[in-house]
């Protein structure tokens, strides 16, 4: 898996570009945690859900935002992260122009910035929001949410609270024109440590192959 230096807002971002050799293989952009709390690429559910994208077929690459690791720029309060996460996807479109395709996942306030690129980019058809805080930070530019995908989360979070979890997923069940699943992960934290970590990763692929299935019809 080839690491990739490729350009962002403000100078170059560090990446793990991991390709299929189908060219027409969907895009799936995985974003990472705050980076003032330590989040990096390197994050292990970050991890996780990027070698599951992969093993479903997926070209999948994750990156550092802006400040962390190798990555120049320092960090911006979400805004200048999320332009991050638009020019990643604009590098993985140029090198896969052929595309069938593209998914988001992003884990706690990379779930926050997913979201947000879910609304300016109108090919991504799919998303996955891991652990979404929905206790710091406003999702209600969700209006209307522009594609169906999977909400997962703990039942105890104590980083980002259930409660406030199923308010976000009560409020864009109201939308209509799309499907939002909820799962919640009995026992698991926010980190989806251990046992709850393989559940996760079930859950995902199990959504993401059904959804598959739906679209090949």
């Amino acid at each position: 898996m080839p690491e990739v230096i490729f350009p962002g807002p403000e100078g170059r971002l560090e990446g793990r570009y991991h390709p299929q050799t189908e060219k027409d293989a969907p895009l799936a952009l995985i974003l990472h945690p705050h980076p003032k709390y330590g989040g990096t690429m390197n994050n292990r559910v970050v991890y996780q859900l990027h070698y599951a994208f992969h093993g479903m077929g997926f070209t999948v690459m994750r990156f550092n935002f802006r400040g962390v690791g190798r990555s120049q720029g320092v960090y911006d309060d979400g805004i200048g992260e999320l332009s991050d996460a638009a020019a990643a996807l604009d590098y993985m479109q140029a090198l896969n122009p052929n595309a069938r395709g593209c998914w988001v996942a992003g884990f706690s306030f990379g779930a926050w910035i997913g979201m947000q690129l879910l609304m300016r980019r109108p090919e991504i058809g799919g998303f996955i929001s891991a652990a979404p805080p929905a206790n710091m930070y406003d999702f209600t530019f969700l209006a209307p949410c522009p594609a169906s995908g999977l909400i997962i989360n703990g039942t105890a979070d104590r980083v980002a609270p259930p409660e406030d979890t199923k308010a976000l997923v009560a409020r864009l069940k109201e939308q209509r024109g799309i499907t939002i699943t909820h799962v919640e992960i009995d026992g698991a934290g926010h980190f989806f440590e251990e046992a709850a970590m393989d559940q996760m990763l079930d859950t995902v692929t199990g959504y993401v192959r059904q959804r598959l299935t739906e679209t090949s019809r």
